[in-house]
């Protein structure tokens, strides 16, 4: 502990430690709840499955209870989070990579009045591809081309990688393409090594606040907060570390305003499955 603790002081970092308050239990067909997001001028909360689910949307309210259900008409290969526009729009981040060997990469974008429809519907594909990934797999060294974490800002999409390398499952890589069908070789941007290196750092989940100030990052044990950056190169800003009183396979988190944030985690031997609010300072 007093490593960690040093080391923090050394990359001047400013660490809390703060209770999650229980918001809803989610109901048992978003056991495996990967990503969660509201849009404008909805008062749902809508969230996806992980892999293997079926490809459907669902509106929750605050109280975790399902009033909506849309199927897409897509596979549900590696859906992982959930990211909103401006207009309403929502995207779904099917680039789940855990083997690394993927060449599917893609985000379907849901427009705002298939929100409201009782029919299946289409989506628009947002296809990618990373620069720096010559092999499929990669070897075990590599492995840094997972991706569970996304979101919106000025017409383009920001994807936060998930590291399957020893030593280093707490890094990420920031990539950025436009938000807008097509296939796109995706913009590297920067990295960021969080001080921890246990499964329980890797990055799940990320979002930007209403009024673009702070970026958060998810992990099951934690949460970096980024602000006073310029533009997008988010990494240069200053850095809160938040510690969460337990540990759980914390799988979304998204903005309920500037200072709050609703987070979600899958239910796995008995616990979790719940949607909490977490207050950031």
């Amino acid at each position: 502990m007093k490593k960690i603790i040093t080391l923090l002081l050394l990359l001047n970092l400013s660490c809390h430690s703060q209770d999650l308050k229980v918001v809803a239990d989610l109901p048992n067909l978003l056991r495996e709840a990967s990503g969660a997001q509201k849009t404008i001028g909805s008062d749902l909360i809508w969230m996806i499955n992980d892999a293997g689910n079926s490809p459907e949307l669902f509106g929750l309210n605050k109280k975790g209870k399902i009033k909506k259900v849309i199927k897409i008409k897509s596979e549900n290969n590696d859906w992982e989070d959930l990211a909103s526009d401006d207009k309403g729009n929502l995207y779904i981040g099917d680039f789940g990579n855990n083997k690394n060997n993927r060449t599917d990469l893609t985000i379907l974008k849901i427009k705002k009045e298939d929100l409201s429809s009782s029919k299946p519907v289409d989506a628009e594909m947002i296809s990618f591809y990373y620069p720096d990934q010559d092999k499929f797999p990669p070897k075990k060294k590599k492995r840094v081309f997972d991706c569970e974490s996304f979101f919106f800002l000025n017409d383009s999409l920001y994807l936060f990688t998930k590291s399957r390398v020893d030593d280093y499952y707490g890094k990420t890589n920031l990539y950025k393409i436009p938000a807008e069908p097509g296939n796109y070789k995706a913009l590297k941007i920067g990295s960021y090594k969080a001080s921890c290196n246990e499964f329980t750092c890797w990055i799940t989940s990320a979002d930007i606040s209403p009024d673009r100030s702070k970026v958060v990052l998810l992990s099951p044990s934690g949460l970096l907060v980024f602000n006073n950056f310029k533009n997008d190169d988010f990494f240069a800003g200053d850095i809160s570390e938040y510690e969460f009183d337990f540990i759980t396979q914390k799988e979304s988190v998204f903005f309920k305003n500037n200072r709050t944030l609703y987070i979600t985690d899958e239910l796995a031997f008995g616990i979790g499955g719940n949607l909490y609010e977490f207050k950031i300072d």
